[in-house]
């Protein structure tokens, strides 16, 4: 088939198929450029742990300055883009232009704060995993503590209501770490997920203190069927502090509760709230709740 007959197909499928176009309008924020700013704010964030070279301490003022003042400039021009498609109370360049400097700003004094917590998901990860040599190398090499960084940086946008860029920045990290944290998430202090392959965590999920999960956990929605209409609404689970979710349990639902300190089996499904201090098991495909006392006396094939 001769090249220019392709290329007219494909112009045809422009016309028929206009929805996914994007043909005379404003720039998009570029994927490219915010996976960048990523890694750049992973360098900030841990100083020393994402460079070729090493940072000495003599330098840190100098490094740290150069990369917020990096950042600081592409991020308020992707931000600027992001703004430019949606309508907004003030439409003008220069208001626009002012609303993205003051966001970026917002966002990265949040930084330290980000930081603080890192600092409690890497210690939790220490102390969860045996099989840890280092908190240097949970910072190096677990993809849990990437994807939970990654997130708690772009949940600070989202809650500034920056369009498109945090999905962008959590779907970056999922891609590199196969962990799926919806920038919406509320995640409390010492989170841990371990091997993390195929984790999903919804939008609306709110996770407490100190909870521990591992690969394959879903907390999700129990059903999308009416998809816009429920925009806005709580329709994913509570897992409440101090929490343990075993290999691909899958929990649904916005009404469901995890009560603190309980433990839910690996392959359990659950639709339905627990209380606290409970022990989930699945017993010939169904599910068994126990208090604690009682699920150690019957010696389940798990730690709790």
């Amino acid at each position: 088939m001769p090249k220019k007959e392709i290329v007219d197909k494909i112009l045809a499928s422009y016309e028929a198929h206009g929805g996914i176009n994007h043909l005379d309008g404003t720039n998009l924020p570029s994927k490219e450029a915010i996976a960048a700013i990523a890694q750049d704010l992973l360098r900030i964030l841990f100083p020393g742990f994402h460079d070729r070279v090493p940072v000495a301490r003599d330098q840190v003022s100098f490094y740290a300055s150069q990369l917020v003042t990096s950042v600081r400039e592409r991020l308020k021009t992707e931000v600027l883009k992001s703004f430019s498609p949606l309508p907004r109370e003030h439409s003008d360049a220069s208001s626009l232009a002012r609303d993205a400097e003051e966001l970026v700003d917002e966002f990265l004094h949040c930084i330290p704060r980000v930081r603080e917590l890192l600092q409690k998901d890497v210690q939790a990860a220490f102390d969860g995993d045996p099989a840890a040599l280092s908190p240097e190398e949970i910072i190096l090499a677990y993809p849990g503590l990437e994807a939970i960084a990654v997130q708690r940086l772009a949940h600070h946008l989202f809650k500034q209501k920056a369009p498109l860029i945090p999905r962008i920045m959590t779907e970056w990290a999922h891609a590199r770490t196969g962990i799926d944290i919806h920038p919406g998430a509320e995640i409390g202090t010492h989170f841990f997920i371990d091997h993390g392959t195929g984790v999903v965590i919804g939008e609306t999920s709110t996770i407490g203190n100190h909870v521990k999960i591992y690969q394959g956990v879903t907390l999700g929605a129990k059903s999308t069927k009416e998809g816009q209409k429920l925009k806005g609404s709580k329709r994913h689970p509570t897992v409440e502090d101090r929490v343990t979710i075993y290999a691909n349990a899958t929990i649904l639902g916005g009404d469901t509760v995890i009560g603190k300190n309980s433990t839910i089996a690996g392959g359990v499904f659950l639709v339905h709230s627990v209380p606290a201090d409970s022990v989930v098991t699945l017993e010939e495909r169904q599910i068994k709740v126990l208090k604690k006392k009682d699920a150690k006396a019957t010696g389940p094939d798990f730690q709790i």
